[in-house]
């Protein structure tokens, strides 16, 4: 069984940048990995990177201004270029890069398409698992007119009904009792802290990211789609087949959903390594 780390596994270890500092966990010896989520924090991809370890660094990072990564001003937006940034950043940090390969999951599978178009020197090879783009789907409008709604309904306080609407969105059916579990409840305070932060600073901008096409078939960096075998109809499953068809390419598929990494790693870790 793999033990996952907890908080106070690692020391709080932090790249000061001049608007943020970003958090980051670096395990293992060997080709830099590097695995990001946004919102999701690096404890997401615990059990993940320590199986990874075995035989490679492997970097994770909280994005900026959710769990331990601070930034200086929070009314200002999270793109997913600055995390790219960020990125590339800790990439350079840890001085053992170039990264072989980065994989980002939802809102960082759109940081690490960033960091392809913006920082090939970075990494050679992308995955992208299930980028939530808007912008490449055809009914973009009416998905936008919902995610508006959500992000008002945040702002009334209600977390319960955000939730669901973001499931409503997003396309993902969950008994309801999973519903209340997971955003029912009395949330902590660093839970509130990274819901207003996600709503209100990183999720407009995440969504609506427009990959530059030619710019990512031009650069010398591998960049795959990755996409959960148990997603179909889902929006991240429609948005990651348009986004591969317009690359030319077949998405890389993964045992799970949206976050199979981190429901059942065993499964999805022998999938990357193909990959690497």
């Amino acid at each position: 069984m793999t033990t996952v780390p907890t908080w106070e596994d690692f020391p709080m270890t932090h790249l000061s940048r001049t608007d943020a500092d970003l958090y980051y966990e670096l395990r293992g010896d060997g080709p830099l990995v590097v695995l990001a989520g946004a919102p999701m924090a690096a404890g997401a991809f615990a059990a993940l990177a320590g199986m990874l370890a075995a035989d490679h660094s492997v970097l994770t990072t909280d994005p900026r201004g959710i769990g331990r990564s601070s930034v200086r001003d929070r009314d200002a937006p999270s793109t997913p270029r600055e995390r790219a940034a960020d990125l590339a950043a800790l990439i350079d940090h840890v001085g053992r890069g170039p990264a072989k390969l980065a994989l980002g999951s939802s809102g960082g599978a759109v940081s690490v398409l960033a960091l392809a178009e913006r920082h090939p020197e970075s990494v050679d090879a992308v995955v992208a698992h299930e980028p939530p783009l808007l912008e490449v789907l055809p009914d973009r409008e009416a998905l936008w007119a919902g995610t508006e709604e959500m992000l008002a309904i945040f702002e009334t306080g209600d977390r319960l009904a955000t939730f669901r609407k973001f499931m409503e969105v997003a396309n993902l059916r969950l008994p309801d009792e999973v519903v209340e579990m997971m955003a029912g409840g009395e949330p902590s305070e660093q839970e509130l802290a990274d819901d207003a932060f996600q709503y209100r600073n990183m999720y407009r901008g995440t969504v609506g990211f427009r990959p530059d096409i030619e710019r990512l078939l031009s650069v010398p960096t591998r960049v795959l789609i990755g996409l959960g075998e148990d997603s179909a109809g889902e929006l991240c499953d429609r948005s990651s087949r348009a986004l591969a068809a317009m690359l030319g390419r077949e998405p890389v598929m993964f045992p799970g959903g949206h976050i199979g990494f981190a429901e059942d790693p065993a499964a999805f870790e022998p999938e990357l390594r193909k990959l690497l």
